[in-house]
Formats: structure tokens, C-alpha cells, sequence
């Protein structure tokens, strides 16, 4: 079984992940740093030269080949979910903890990342508002949700522990 951390940019999926990974003593992956590795790129670059599809379809192949692994806490990048086939295969393997916080907060913790390909726009919260009302339906798919606004990573990774996670 793995868990996958799904959930929008800024809400801690990485570093609550590799805590997690730490306590449980499982493996860890960012699966965007895997495609930065593989693709010997930056996500932001990948975004600017090859576009968002060539981007998505990349993230599936990675997530697939690391879904066939176990003891695994994936940190997934937040539009994974857009696709069926992706949320299939976490389901499959694992369960899948979306993190979510507030608009505010998101802004708050991405500020000042020019690494954020999606928020490098004019409104970055106004496009945050919109990419989280357009990715509500697919983050509600996941089997547990919570919100990290006013939680520390420790407190997330404890909450992330009582659950009762089985797949």
C-alpha cells in the first residue's frame, strides 16, 4: 500500500510527505521532482517548452511506474487528479489524503516562487480561486481530506496517522 498526498500547490504535500515517510519508515517521492530528474528539467520549463499536456502525460507514466511499488508516500503534483486514469491507479495501490488550505494561505506559501509555472500570471490568487473551484470535483475523490491552513507539517503528519487508512 502506498499514500498518495494529492492536493493544490502550497498546502505542504512535500514537506508533510517526507515527514511522514520518515515516521512510518517508508520511501519517499515527489513525483515532480522524478519528472524534473527524468526529463532533465525544470517543472517550469517543461510547462514553457513542451506545454501542460506534455507535462500531465509525464506525470501519469511517473506516477504508474512508481504506483507499482510498496511503503511509498508519493507527493503528487496538484492537477494529478485531472486525470480518471491517475486516481484509478492511486486508488488501486493506496490511498489517497488530499491537503487543502485557503486561498489566502496558499498565496501566503507560494509567494515569491517563480518555480510555480501555473501562478507565474498577473492575478495569482484570482487564477488560485479558479484552478481550486475548476479541481474541487476531483479532490473530493480522495479518501480523506484535510485542511492544512492553521496546522503545522508535524500536525498534519499526526492528523494523517489517526486515520484509518486501508485500501
Amino acid at each position: 500500500m502506498n499514500i498518495y498526498l494529492v492536493g493544490f500547490m502550497g498546502t505542504g504535500k512535500s514537506v508533510v510527505g517526507q515527514e511522514l515517510a520518515r515516521q512510518k519508515k517508508w520511501k519517499f517521492m515527489d513525483l515532480d521532482q522524478l519528472i524534473e530528474i527524468r526529463e532533465k528539467a525544470a517543472i517550469s520549463d517543461i510547462f514553457a517548452r513542451k506545454g501542460e499536456s506534455y507535462f500531465r502525460k509525464a506525470e501519469t507514466k511517473a506516477l504508474k511506474e512508481v504506483a507499482k511499488e510498496d511503503n511509498f508516500v508519493i507527493a503528487c503534483g496538484g492537477g494529478i487528479v485531472t486525470r480518471k486514469e491517475n486516481i484509478l491507479a492511486m486508488k488501486e495501490t493506496g490511498v489517497i489524503v488530499c491537503l487543502s488550505a485557503t486561498p489566502a494561505v496558499i498565496i501566503k506559501r507560494t509567494s515569491g516562487c517563480a518555480h510555480r509555472p501555473l501562478l507565474n500570471v498577473p492575478d495569482p490568487k484570482k487564477q488560485i480561486e479558479t484552478l481550486l473551484k475548476l479541481r474541487a470535483p476531483y479532490y473530493a475523490l480522495a479518501d480523506k481530506t484535510i485542511n492544512t491552513s492553521r496546522l503545522s507539517p508535524k500536525e498534519v503528519v499526526r492528523k494523517i496517522k489517526s486515520l484509518r487508512l486501508k485500501r
